[in-house]
């Protein structure tokens, strides 16, 4: 007689389940816990608790990724920075960070974004390799910081403007303003934006 197939879990969320625990913490807590359920072949329980810590590295990510955001320059405020994974169905999958500054006397605002894995990735990267595209569109020019290269785009007579930069290859860093007399609140965001935490914080 044949014995029944025994269910197979995926090899990662396996090698969580075999990992040994650095230090006791929540997430730790939760993959012994799912590893505990796991021995007794509660395999549901132990998807479950595989779940839920996922959803608490992700959580802590998130907060990783919300320290690469700018302070405001002197004389602006800033809203919480967001951040989030987007899933296959939302404009292809990746990560997406973000904050907006404000400087209410003004009116004036600004909004930095880094997206990690974007599918606007290779479209930017295709511009970049071609200057013929940029060239066709009056409100677009060339920009470099430091040893990074990107765009500036900035329609004649608006007062909005925005620089976007490609970093290391896969990961689109993009500053926005608007109700802007001239691109340097732009300019400052970016100059205050650590590229190279950027790409580590990102790195595979």
């Amino acid at each position: 007689m044949r014995r029944p197939a025994t269910p197979t879990l995926p090899l990662a969320l396996c090698a969580l389940l075999c990992a040994s625990p650095a230090g006791a913490d929540e997430v730790t807590d939760q993959i012994d816990s799912a590893r505990g359920a796991y021995s007794q072949g509660d395999l549901r329980q132990a998807v479950q608790g595989l779940q839920d810590a996922i959803v608490r590295i992700q959580e802590k990510l998130q907060g990783n990724y919300g320290a690469l955001m700018p302070e405001p320059l002197a004389g602006w405020r800033a809203e919480a920075a967001e951040s989030q994974t987007l899933g296959m169905a939302m404009l292809g999958g990746g990560t997406q960070v973000s904050r907006r500054y404000l400087k209410e006397d003004t009116g004036e605002s600004v909004q930095v974004q880094i997206m990690a894995d974007s599918p606007f990735l290779p479209m930017m990267a295709m511009v970049l390799s071609n200057p013929m595209m940029i060239q066709s569109d009056p409100s677009t020019k060339l920009y470099r910081h430091g040893a990074y290269r990107g765009t500036l785009k900035h329609e004649a007579g608006s007062d909005q403007w925005e620089i976007s930069l490609l970093v290391a290859n896969r990961i689109l860093v993009q500053v926005e303003g608007q109700g802007l007399k001239g691109p340097e609140a732009v300019e400052g965001y970016l100059k205050a934006i650590d590229l190279q935490a950027v790409e580590k914080a990102f790195a595979l």
